[in-house]
């Protein structure tokens, strides 16, 4: 996701300001067969799993800060299954919340996941918000959307507090985990990276939401990060990158399908080894309107899954 927001009314936030600080709880919260169903537990008669598709909601920004109920409407309408709230959300109260979830079950939507800021990691009342609004949403993993730490030692201190959290989150059946950006992809301290320190340092049920883009970016690998982390690529951002083309189809501007991520390697490393339970259409921006840009990219995740 990129470093740059919008509240629900409308006002330029940035991203990086919304930082979050999270903790992780026991995989059995959220274990594959929660989302990924199959037919048949023969495997002689078992169907493929299938996998919920959803849309990170920062990818249609603009009309979710004009109108909140006709997005959820226009989202569920195109046939997504789950919606991720980001940083914004951590602003509302909790009647609002509750709200929230009755239009999310009237559309037949899930929210398993929400991006958060620093402030909803904070013991006493922002960790206690961030528990109540997450129940009441029916989320399980509370993401942490980005870090002020930029020197080995100062990443060490987010995992310690990213594992100390985990003890309060863990009662409540919440976990946590990271969404990368390209700068956690540069070596940090020799060789290693600052996602290879989050990794070592955080418990191992603790969720590494990757962020295909901005890793392929970055010149990473997304195949081999997800192979070296068995079990801890929960959710992933389907976000596509594009390194040449017209200014309106190139970087971030490439729909969901028309970058150069490879995807049918990454989808099949996500269920073989990843452990992924359920993926996020992720959109900065495109030549085509939000709602008509957010249609696009499910269309083409259908293709590419129908393949």
């Amino acid at each position: 996701m990129n470093p740059e927001n919008s509240d629900t009314s409308g006002n330029s936030i940035s991203r990086r300001n919304f930082l979050a600080l999270s903790a992780a709880a026991p995989a059995v919260l959220l274990a594959p067969s929660a989302f990924a169903q199959s037919a048949d537990s023969n495997p002689s008669t078992a169907m493929p799993k299938k996998y919920p598709i959803g849309l990170e909601l920062y990818s249609v920004r603009d009309e979710l800060s004009r109108d909140l109920p006709n997005t959820l409407k226009q989202v569920a309408g195109m046939g997504y299954e789950i919606v991720e709230f980001y940083a914004p959300y951590f602003d509302w109260k909790i009647p609002y919340a509750k709200d929230v979830r009755t239009q999310l079950d009237d559309l037949g939507l899930k929210c398993y996941s929400t991006h958060n800021h620093i402030g909803a990691f904070t013991p006493g009342d922002g960790l206690n918000k961030a528990i109540e609004l997450n129940q009441i949403l029916g989320s399980k993993i509370i993401v942490m959307a980005s870090s002020p730490a930029h020197d080995l030692d100062s990443w060490k201190k987010v995992c310690e507090q990213l594992s100390a959290a985990s003890d309060s989150l863990q009662p409540h059946g919440l976990r946590a985990g990271f969404h990368n950006h390209q700068t956690e992809w540069a070596p940090l301290d020799g060789n290693l990276r600052t996602m290879d320190i989050i990794a070592a340092h955080t418990p191992k049920d603790f969720v590494l939401q990757l962020d295909v883009g901005t890793c392929v970016e970055a010149g990473a690998d997304p195949v081999a990060w997800i192979n070296s982390n068995p079990g801890r690529i929960r959710v992933l951002h389907l976000k596509d990158w594009a390194r040449d083309g017209d200014a309106d189809r190139k970087g971030y501007h490439a729909l969901f399908g028309e970058g150069v991520c490879p995807w049918k390697e990454i989808f099949t490393a996500a269920e073989t080894t990843g452990g992924v339970e359920y993926y996020l259409l992720e959109q900065e921006g495109s030549r085509f309107p939000e709602f008509e840009t957010a249609r696009r990219c499910l269309d083409n995740w259908k293709t590419m899954r129908q393949a």
